[in-house]
């Protein structure tokens, strides 16, 4: 979990800093769409959709991409028609990976995404074959500058949080999908901050890596996410956190 929360927490600052602000709304929209197609438009009614549009306020989507996107997702308005395809596969020293995408077009997507694992020494899984390995959880972020560990704790348990554990300056709690929500609004309601709060891939067993092996895995993650039809990567390695930082610097 620990080397998880790390790694998420350095994507976090490099996508708060990226400057190709294209390609993130393009990829918002994206999710906007396959979110709406799932759930619905109401964002009360659609916890997908809600975590979606927050996550599209934080990057500064502007409001006219984000209803004609949902008007797309309803029929209201003509374009491109997306939907969500996983895959799976395995990098370097036998790391897994889960890649969830948007497509408009799976054959082009299937073969661009197996060339990127080919190229970076890893291949491409059968289906099935690597998801096991991970479980959907929620995860949130709080300085611990922001409240005692103990108040935090009682707060979060109380909402239907499975666990929390502190990490450096930050708390970090655990969710299942179901209660993420509830959780989140939970700390909201007590005006406790929160640097961020995610439905995530959690790997049910990590695999150490290190120097060259590191430096290569971390190369696949990263062409993996710069793909544009990849949404989220989730992978099971486990690098230490002073590596970790002098990499992604």
């Amino acid at each position: 979990m620990a080397g998880h929360s790390h790694w998420a927490q350095i994507k976090h600052k490099k996508a708060a800093k990226d400057a190709k602000r294209g390609k993130i709304f393009s990829k918002l929209v994206r999710e906007i769409i396959v979110a709406v197609r799932q759930g619905g438009p109401d964002p009360d009614m659609n916890p997908r959709l809600r975590m979606v549009l927050e996550k599209a306020k934080q990057h500064n989507l502007p409001k006219e991409n984000i209803e004609r996107a949902i008007k797309r997702a309803t029929g209201e308005e003509g374009g491109t028609q997306y939907e969500e395809v996983i895959y799976e596969g395995y990098g370097p020293g036998g790391v897994a990976f889960v890649i969830k995408t948007v497509t408009d077009n799976k054959n082009r997507t299937v073969n661009e995404i197996r060339h990127i694992f080919s190229k970076h020494g890893g291949n491409l899984a059968t289906s099935g074959s690597v998801l096991w390995q991970f479980e959907e959880r929620g995860v949130i972020y709080i300085p611990s500058d922001a409240t005692d560990e103990e108040s935090l704790l009682e707060i979060v348990l109380e909402a239907g949080a499975d666990d929390m554990e502190t990490e450096g300056n930050q708390f970090v709690v655990y969710t299942s999908p179901k209660a993420f929500s509830q959780v989140k609004e939970a700390l909201e309601k007590a005006g406790i901050p929160i640097s961020s709060a995610q439905l995530t891939m959690l790997s049910k067993n990590t695999v150490p890596i290190a120097g060259e092996m590191a430096k290569k895995v971390l190369k696949l993650y990263e062409a993996l996410e710069e793909h544009d039809d990849v949404q989220e990567v989730y992978a099971n390695f486990d690098i230490a956190a002073e590596e970790l930082e002098a990499l992604a610097g």
